[in-house]
């Protein structure tokens, strides 16, 4: 029999069903704790817990828009140097990376509140159209990341002559 919870005991109801446990696939004792299933010492073990030290990588927040011309994304990276930027392009991505370095002045303790992401960056976006990106242009101002991405014209076409080789 599984350990009601603090709800169940609270309302006088049970929500234990043995179809929830044989959905689960697993067995449990009479504390509700698996005996079936893999059992983990302390948190640390858990699935999914591995690199948790380990400083990870942030979402950049972008807008991307387009004009007759061009398809536009902004960002900000305040704080970033534009030598810590990497932008790759190809005709139907874009990827920016970059690095934002943490200057700590004060220790981890004396903080109250701790919103601002520090460290390495990164977004790939998928292009709603092809882009030239032999004209494509970035520019920083301000902490704002700007890139211009000039839209193929597919309806541009030219005429070619037909050369001969063949002597006369």
């Amino acid at each position: 029999m599984k350990k009601p919870t603090f709800l169940e005991r609270l309302t006088g109801t049970s929500n234990v069903d043995e179809f929830d446990e044989v959905l689960d696939g697993e067995e449990h004792d009479e504390n509700g704790e698996v005996v079936d299933g893999e059992q983990f010492e302390d948190e640390s073990e858990w699935p999914g817990q591995e690199g948790e030290d380990e400083p990870q990588e942030g979402e950049l927040p972008v807008d991307m828009y387009q004009t007759g011309d061009s398809i536009v994304i902004r960002a900000l990276v305040a704080g970033v140097s534009p030598d810590d930027l990497d932008i790759a392009i190809t005709r139907d991505m874009v990827t920016i990376k970059g690095l934002r370095e943490e200057v700590q002045e004060s220790p981890d303790e004396d903080y109250y509140h701790r919103e601002l992401f520090w460290g390495s960056f990164s977004r790939t976006l998928l292009l709603p159209e092809e882009v030239l990106i032999d004209e494509a242009d970035a520019k920083e101002k301000h902490g704002l990341l700007e890139i211009i991405l000039p839209k193929v014209d597919k309806d541009r076409s030219t005429r070619l002559k037909v050369k001969s080789h063949a002597k006369t």
